[in-house]
């Protein structure tokens, strides 16, 4: 059995708790509460299911609560508690650091932090951050900084600003986090950051979220309806969002995956379990339900599939 890559696991600290709870994320986007995580669980599911290595990251709701100091000092302490789970455990798991956005020299204080100290496998950002979503010209600084470094950016996705409206109630992973994924994905292309930074690594969560059915309408707009009022702007959305990648995490099956693969191509696909948010017996059903899917490439499984896909983003897990 081929072993797992899964770019797309979380972890918790109790520290972290305390302080989101304290900010007032007392049901996290709408959840009844908290999970518990701890290296013998999650290294315990990791064995059931063949996994070799987990990249850690913190979920949603990050690590800025509306104060750029207390988020800076936040963003460092989940990063370097992530790089002491992983110098125990080197070859099991690797870690997208936090960033303290929409804070930008922040930002680029904890990525070179990060990557130069800690040895951060990437970044993981958050789809918006107090409604800042990642088009924004601000944040061009972070993605100039990411694209130098060929740092890898992990996408997450988080509650929208407008959530006491839109969720009616409801927790917001259910739906509104697929949308938001789909509509910082779009801010990225209407902003021109991809066209600008051709090179950057983009891994997309829960099979790219509403993307797949939005992407002709996307491009419509950007080509029939905006082109010629925006020049600049680049007339191929379809092409930019078929060189990123997206991990599979979630019910990818029967119908996210296939719809997907209608978008891209199978050397973009990366298996994610999204444990500990995702209980250990729903982890179970979405990884039998991927076992039991043959994937578009001969001779191939989608876990020597993703996991050759993710060795080439990752190259130090080839090692």
């Amino acid at each position: 059995m081929t072993g797992l890559i899964d770019v797309h696991a979380h972890f918790v600290t109790d520290s972290y708790v305390r302080q989101a709870t304290a900010a007032g994320h007392v049901h996290p986007d709408g959840m009844d509460r908290w999970p518990t995580w701890s290296v013998v669980a999650h290294l315990e599911l990791m064995d059931r299911h063949g996994i070799q290595t987990a990249l850690l990251s913190m979920s949603s709701p990050g690590v800025h609560f509306g104060d750029d100091a207390a988020a800076r000092r936040l963003a460092r302490e989940v990063n370097e508690d992530a790089a002491r789970l992983v110098a125990g455990h080197p070859e099991r798991f690797g870690f997208f650091a936090s960033l303290p956005l929409p804070d930008v020299d922040g930002a680029l204080a904890e990525i070179a932090f990060a990557v130069d100290d800690l040895g951060a496998d990437g970044v993981v950002l958050m789809t918006n951050t107090g409604g800042t979503y990642l088009g924004d010209r601000r944040l061009e600084p972070v993605f100039a900084e990411l694209d130098r470094r060929g740092v890898v950016v992990f996408l997450h996705p988080t509650s929208p600003v407008c959530w006491e409206q839109s969720a009616l109630g409801r927790p917001r992973p259910m739906v509104e986090y697929i949308f938001d994924t789909a509509r910082t994905v779009t801010d990225l292309l209407m902003s021109n950051v991809l066209v600008r930074h051709p090179d950057l690594s983009v891994i997309v969560p829960h099979c790219g979220g509403a993307l797949p059915v939005l992407a002709d309408r996307v491009n419509e707009f950007m080509t029939q309806f905006l082109g010629a009022q925006e020049p600049g702007r680049t007339s191929d959305a379809v092409a930019q969002l078929r060189r990123l990648h997206y991990d599979i995490a979630g019910p990818a099956f029967p119908r996210q995956v296939p719809a997907l693969l209608e978008l891209v191509d199978p050397d973009r696909l990366l298996f994610g379990s999204d444990y500990c948010w995702t209980p250990p017996s729903v982890a179970d059903s979405h990884i039998a339900a991927i076992d039991a899917v043959t994937p578009p490439v001969d001779g191939a499984t989608w876990r020597s599939l993703t996991t050759a896909n993710a060795r080439r983003l990752f190259p130090r897990l080839t090692r």
